[in-house]
């Protein structure tokens, strides 16, 4: 059954955002982007999880990221898990497109490299995300 609350041109423009901020502060580390959005049920989100990351439950966001080819294009799958996003909008208190938006821009900056693995990544990649959400009129999602 579709998501109605995500149409693809939603998804669209949150993707865009992001790619026109990091172009902006000349973050985007390609000159072409290419990426695959898709939004799972929390049984294939799971399998995704455990099967390319040994961790059996169902996140929020998965992304697989392709690097960039000679070309210069940067490519990347990005995973929604809708049962994942609906819970946490709730137990977050946080309205749901908004959880969404922020959840595809992460998405975004994992496909093309950032990372919040070490505590410096974290401030950077979290800051950029709440820069690119602001501009959408979105909270910091990392106050809220």
């Amino acid at each position: 059954m579709p998501e109605t609350r995500l149409p693809r041109g939603r998804l669209r423009r949150w993707a865009e955002a992001a790619l026109r901020d990091l172009h902006h502060h000349d973050l985007l580390p390609a000159n072409e982007v290419v990426l695959t959005l898709r939004l799972v049920d929390a049984e294939e989100g799971q399998a995704l999880n455990r099967d390319y990351r040994q961790r059996d439950y169902a996140t929020n966001v998965l992304t697989f990221e392709y690097g960039i080819d000679p070309d210069g294009v940067a490519a990347g799958d990005i995973v929604l898990c809708v049962p994942v996003l609906d819970r946490e909008a709730v137990e977050q208190g946080k309205p749901w497109q908004h959880h969404a938006a922020h959840l595809t821009i992460h998405g975004v900056l994992h496909a093309l490299g950032f990372d919040h693995i070490e505590p410096d990544e974290a401030e950077a990649m979290e800051a950029i995300e709440t820069r690119i959400l602001a501009g959408m009129g979105i909270a910091d999602p990392y106050t809220a």
